[in-house]
């Protein structure tokens, strides 16, 4: 019988199915596809929330939208200053098409697609840059500004996850090029350090706002 000869345009995966097998749980495309899910559908949510919450500041400046809770636990405050709209535009719309996108992808997954290398390399720059972002904003935020956003807070510690996870999926796939004392380190430790990294994120923001929690 004739061989069915291979089709130039169909994705070509970083890993084979079988080696897939072989893989951290995190690093098989139906796991890590609830990742992005989740992470995604989360950040999306709590962008969302506040895009609608800037809307109504345009319409009212003197708007108290549903998470000022006092003068620096406030997410109108926050989103009256400078940095609120990095780019000339409210950053929270960012959110709104990114975290789209991821959630997409993740849906995507789920299903049983397996989409190219290319792709998840366009998926740790989105990513990457995303969290150099979020950086950027906590620091502004807790060091700079001085007032919290609940919904901010949110998109962190969802931003932390995701990055953390795209990066060690990738490095496990490849796509990332990574020793493999590297490899084996993140496929047992990887949870611990997403943990430690929100964890560091919240410490950051008790030891701050220390007055405000504790008095």
């Amino acid at each position: 019988m004739a061989q069915h000869a291979p089709n130039r345009n169909e994705p070509v995966p970083a890993v084979s199915p079988a080696a897939e097998g072989a893989l951290p749980g995190y690093a098989r495309e139906p796991v890590f596809g609830w990742i992005l899910a989740i992470t995604g559908f989360v950040s999306w949510i709590a962008s969302s929330a506040l895009t609608l919450e800037r809307l109504e500041i345009y319409k009212d400046p003197d708007y108290v939208t549903s998470c000022d809770m006092n003068p620096f636990v406030s997410c109108g405050s926050v989103m009256r200053t400078a940095q609120a709209a990095l780019f000339g535009f409210p950053n929270p719309l960012i959110g709104v098409a990114g975290f789209a996108v991821v959630t997409t992808i993740g849906i995507t997954l789920i299903a049983g697609a397996r989409l190219p290398r290319w792709y998840y390399v366009g998926l740790q720059v989105g990513v990457t840059l995303a969290m150099a972002m979020i950086g950027w904003l906590w620091f502004q935020a807790l060091y700079v500004i001085g007032i919290l956003c609940p919904y901010c807070m949110v998109v962190w510690a969802m931003m932390i996850v995701l990055f953390t996870y795209t990066t060690v999926r990738n490095i496990s796939h490849g796509v990332v090029p990574a020793p493999a004392g590297l490899r084996r380190f993140l496929a047992e430790w990887h949870w611990v350090i997403a943990a430690l990294i929100v964890l560091l994120c919240a410490g950051s923001i008790l030891v701050t706002f220390a007055k405000v929690f504790f008095g």
